[in-house]
């Protein structure tokens, strides 16, 4: 009797070694990349303007579209990296950002570099979201929260570290340098993301139950809410009927999508993970965080350049101070979290506290401010700023099924994308309805005490003066928002212990 043929072996998953820290290293690579492109169209728009003939309105809308397109691929980046492969995706991604941003500058007129600032945003919000499922499928339990502190480094190190590399290639090569030089950067990426993760089947199947109502909803949804946000400051917000009708237009296809989700078998977005105690504390305290973030790095830039002359490049150095040594605070802060002893809840208490302190002491500024003077309000958020995001990512993937990692992914960008745009356009109406009231006050006080007026440049130092005093009322704002999600913490999250392998 034949013997019976021996049953096929599994395929074993893809064990950790070397090339996944290589994979891991180049999808941060382009992440950051894609982040630092983002500021080019700020520090180089009245460039772009004068090389190739925009208005100011004009200009107003490549920094719009740009974002509302990146938001909007950082909600369904994770379900199409799931079905074409994560290297796959990651790689299409990158080399159309690469491709798109060459083009940029060469385009020969407004619409056409419209249409390419918009394509290259959608593949550049591609990214974050890989980031994040790159380090919690791969990445052993033991390090994995080395992995996510990798991707922390997009909301910390990012922002403060993109205005001074488009500074450098504006000022001191050339505005089209700007764009072209992530070149280098891009080809290293995906040559270390090709070498480095392991290649899935494609998953074609999933398109027999693809969410297309989702689709037509979410994502007008989204293009239509951040377009809303990014201009309203310029168009005086409701006042406008056009951006009454994003905001408002948005906000219904935004609920739409959210019902159609519910009931969807493959949903882009999980609204039961919302469930999740931690998962929805981290998405509600990260946009706090978000705005926190923000206005630390736009309330000295925005001050030193209105009040003191600053360019970009001189203010550099002052962002510097905190962007550089993030690259080691937040692989200490890891280690921190990493230990079983500690609650990684009160190291965010501990993070907000001393943001809210940073910002009380940059309140005491005045009109003689100048960069140095910003030292300690910036060194205070060194470590500041990795104990209040790296808490908020363990939270909100600890404890979370395999299968759920794209859809928190998706949950937590796409958040952290919108989240940062809400701020802006907040902080700039703050700052806005902070400075008319200023103005005002200064104004009726010369009036009544004409003396005051005496003397040159009144205009200047008037201006100057409402600019401190706003720039104060910020720092005083940002650290109330930042104090109030401290109680926040003893209320929501429940602990979680530090990912360990399974005996």
């Amino acid at each position: 009797m034949p013997a019976a043929p021996a049953a096929p072996r599994p395929v074993a998953a893809p064990g950790f070694d070397r090339r996944i820290l290589v994979g891991l290293c180049g999808v941060l690579l382009a992440v950051l990349v894609s982040g630092f492109n983002e500021n080019v169209t700020k520090v180089a728009l009245a460039d772009i303007r004068g090389a190739m003939g925009f208005s100011v309105d004009d200009g107003s809308w490549i920094v719009a579209l740009y974002s509302a397109m990146s938001v909007s691929a950082m909600a369904f980046a994770p379900w199409c990296a799931a079905t074409f492969s994560l290297r796959r995706f990651a790689l299409a991604m990158i080399g159309g950002f690469m491709v798109l941003g060459v083009l940029c500058p060469l385009a020969p007129n407004l619409q056409t570099f419209l249409l390419l600032r918009a394509l290259q945003g959608l593949c550049g919000g591609a990214l974050p979201p890989l980031l994040m499922s790159v380090a919690l499928r791969f990445l052993p339990p033991g390090i994995k929260l080395y992995g996510l502190a990798a991707y922390a480094l997009t909301a910390t190190f990012g922002p403060s570290m993109g205005t001074p590399l488009a500074a450098f290639w504006v000022e001191q090569v050339g505005w089209h340098w700007a764009f072209w030089q992530i070149v280098p950067y891009c080809l290293a990426a995906m040559a270390m993301v090709g070498w480095g993760l392991p290649q899935d089947p494609l998953r074609l199947e999933r398109f027999a139950q693809f969410d297309g109502v989702g689709l037509m909803l979410g994502l007008p949804a989204l293009v239509l809410l951040v377009l809303g946000l990014v201009q309203g400051p310029r168009l005086n917000w409701f006042d406008s009927s056009l951006i009454t009708l994003m905001l408002g237009g948005g906000a219904g296809l935004l609920v739409l999508f959210f019902i159609n989700e519910w009931f969807h078998p493959l949903p882009f977005f999980k609204l039961q993970l919302l469930a999740n105690r931690n998962l929805s504390y981290s998405l509600i305290t990260l946009g706090g965080v978000l705005f926190v973030l923000l206005a630390v790095i736009s309330i000295p830039s925005g001050f030193l350049a209105s009040v003191q002359g600053y360019r970009p490049q001189q203010t550099a150095p002052m962002l510097l101070w905190v962007a550089l040594p993030q690259v080691i605070a937040l692989p200490l802060v890891a280690a921190l979290l990493n230990i079983r002893a500690i609650d990684c809840r009160w190291v965010q208490a501990t993070g907000l506290a001393l943001l809210a302190l940073a910002c009380w002491l940059g309140a005491h500024l005045d009109v003689s401010w100048i960069r140095d003077n910003f030292l300690w309000v910036q060194l205070l958020q060194v470590f500041a700023q990795p104990m209040a995001v790296l808490p908020l990512l363990m939270l909100a993937t600890g404890g979370l099924a395999p299968q759920d990692g794209p859809f928190a992914s998706a949950w937590f960008n796409t958040v952290k994308g919108f989240a940062a745009v809400l701020a802006s356009g907040v902080l700039e109406a703050v700052a806005q309805g902070r400075r008319h009231f200023h103005s005002t006050v200064l104004v009726e006080r010369l009036g009544e005490q004409p003396w005051l007026a005496e003397g040159p440049q009144l205009g200047a130092r008037l201006h100057a003066q409402v600019q401190a005093l706003t720039s104060a009322d910020l720092y005083l704002l940002v650290a109330l928002v930042a104090l109030a999600f401290i109680p926040l913490i003893a209320w929501m999250p429940t602990r979680i212990h530090p990912p360990r392998a399974v005996a």
